[in-house]
């Protein structure tokens, strides 16, 4: 029932309307400084960011954003610092994807395409890395036992790389949030809209969906024709 429901979530959020910022192609070029951060520090540059994502506020924290079995149970109230510290550690990859939703159940971002296919990439080559361990292992072949260290690496890389410009991607969405792109930040929401994963529907806050064109003015009908006249039958005499 539960994972049910955390697959509809999934697709609930194919359909929100606005977009990152910047896409994960870009961030590169985008943020270079803090996409190199997030690369040789990213428990660092995730810890900086679920805070930031909070607005500061670590009474809301809650262990992976409530996205998982575990969150709510770990003592997050008591010492959320210390909690957020052990997740970001022990739990890198769930603390990344966390913020991610986090910020997109916030302000209804969809993630494009191409970010799917990016992101799809790295768990592929993540699963066939871990499939030639598990040859090698049993065949106990020398040329299958390279390839897999090799793939293995790879897999690493990528991995590395895409959570770097993830967590930059992240990171321009909230300087854009808070008013870094523009004149005047977003406010704060209310603490009950940072509960995420128990709304059937995004809350009522964020960017403004975005404009699909303008309704047609109202145009006013032409008056009815007035009926044509009704001439007398022929031979008709008053």
């Amino acid at each position: 029932m539960a994972s049910q429901q955390h697959l509809e979530k999934m697709q609930l959020r194919q359909n929100y309307r606005n977009l990152w910022h910047t896409d994960l192609i870009s961030t590169i070029h985008r943020h270079p400084l803090y996409c190199c951060f997030a690369l040789w520090c990213g428990p660092c540059a995730s810890y900086m960011l679920r805070k930031r994502a909070l607005y500061g506020d670590m009474s809301r924290y809650t262990c992976c954003a409530g996205y998982m079995p575990c969150s709510g149970r770990c003592g997050e109230s008591k010492c959320p610092e210390f909690c957020l510290c052990t997740e970001v550690f022990l739990c890198f990859g769930n603390s990344v994807a966390s913020t991610r939703f986090l910020l997109q159940d916030e302000f209804n971002i969809q993630t494009t395409k191409c970010d799917n296919c990016i992101i799809g990439f790295m768990f592929c080559l993540q699963q066939i890395a871990c499939i030639f361990s598990l040859v090698a292992m049993i065949v106990g072949s020398d040329e299958i036992q390279e390839a897999s260290q090799i793939l293995s690496c790879l897999a690493d890389m990528v991995y590395c790389t895409v959570c770097a410009c993830m967590q930059t991607q992240h990171k321009v969405e909230m300087d854009k949030r808070d008013g870094k792109f523009g004149p005047q930040p977003m406010a704060v929401p209310p603490v009950q809209q940072m509960s995420r994963i128990d709304q059937p529907v995004p809350p009522a806050a964020g960017y403004p969906p975005a404009a699909y064109g303008q309704p047609y003015p109202a145009q006013g009908y032409p008056p009815a024709a007035y009926p044509p006249p009704q001439y007398p039958p022929s031979g008709y005499s008053r």
